[in-house]
């Protein structure tokens, strides 16, 4: 048994065991949490290694000592571990602009109630969408009724099909023919053209939707609740396995109009 020690407003320690007391189990790690209102066991999942190993590395390199919960959503989510949300530590603006590629196992993970998942900088300036080395949250959520998971998936391939659309007028070779097109002021012809790409693009995406929920996820969803909209866009890491009572308790605490919590 090892331990370490973090702080996030909270102390952790370290953890390897055998899952299932099983030899041919592989071990997982998990991360004791103590926070000012008590403590919280994470588990990290092992077919996320980059993240896992990402979050042992900043437990062994203390990176969360002092740190806080500093943004509270009630029926959402608590997240913490900014480095730079530190009393008496000096502000190192390079910490920010660190990331680690995303790690995508949706269905087998998602964003259920009590998994562990991590921040990320948005599209526009992070289109791969990789995670922040540091900061991650705890998802509360909302109980989630079929129609609604059912208009997401409907939402997601509307999204993905206008980002595959853009992608593809802006190809060297069918710009140029869009060029051309404008250039003879032939209208018509544009028109059909972009509608031939446009529909190029809903097959594509009909045939490899970005997210469909499948029976199991939709039960979890409807039982526990969760976060669907974050499905396919954050790498979920890792779960609560003790203390979500705790979370609950963080989740309820009074916040601003920032979502910061007051104290």
């Amino acid at each position: 048994m090892r331990h370490l020690t973090i702080t996030l407003l909270l102390l952790a320690s370290l953890i390897t065991t055998n899952c299932n007391g099983q030899d041919k189990k592989e071990k997982e790690t998990e991360v004791l949490i103590e926070t000012s209102m008590g403590e919280i066991r994470v588990k990290l999942y092992n077919d996320t290694p980059v993240h896992r190993d990402n979050f042992i590395q900043n437990v062994k390199d203390k990176m969360y000592e002092g740190s806080c919960f500093h943004r509270v959503i009630r029926n959402f989510m608590i997240q913490g571990g900014d480095p730079n949300k530190r009393e008496g530590v000096a502000v190192d603006s390079t910490l920010d602009s660190m990331r680690v590629p995303a790690e995508f196992r949706f269905p087998k993970h998602f964003h259920r109630r009590g998994v562990l998942a991590t921040a990320r900088d948005g599209d526009d300036e992070n289109p791969e969408k990789m995670s922040c080395k540091f900061q991650f949250y705890i998802v509360t959520g909302r109980p989630i009724n079929d129609e609604f998971l059912t208009n997401m998936e409907q939402a997601k391939k509307e999204k993905a099909t206008e980002a595959l659309y853009n992608k593809k007028i802006n190809e060297p070779a069918i710009a140029a023919k869009i060029k051309a097109y404008r250039d003879a002021r032939e209208q018509d012809k544009l028109g059909y053209y972009l509608q031939d790409i446009m529909n190029e693009a809903k097959t594509e995406i009909d045939e490899n939707p970005p997210i469909t929920y499948p029976h199991n996820v939709r039960r979890a969803y409807r039982t526990h609740g969760g976060a669907p909209w974050l499905d396919g866009d954050y790498t979920v890491f890792g779960e609560v396995v003790e203390g979500m009572k705790v979370v609950d308790d963080i989740q309820k605490v009074k916040t601003n109009a920032e979502d910061a919590p007051v104290q």
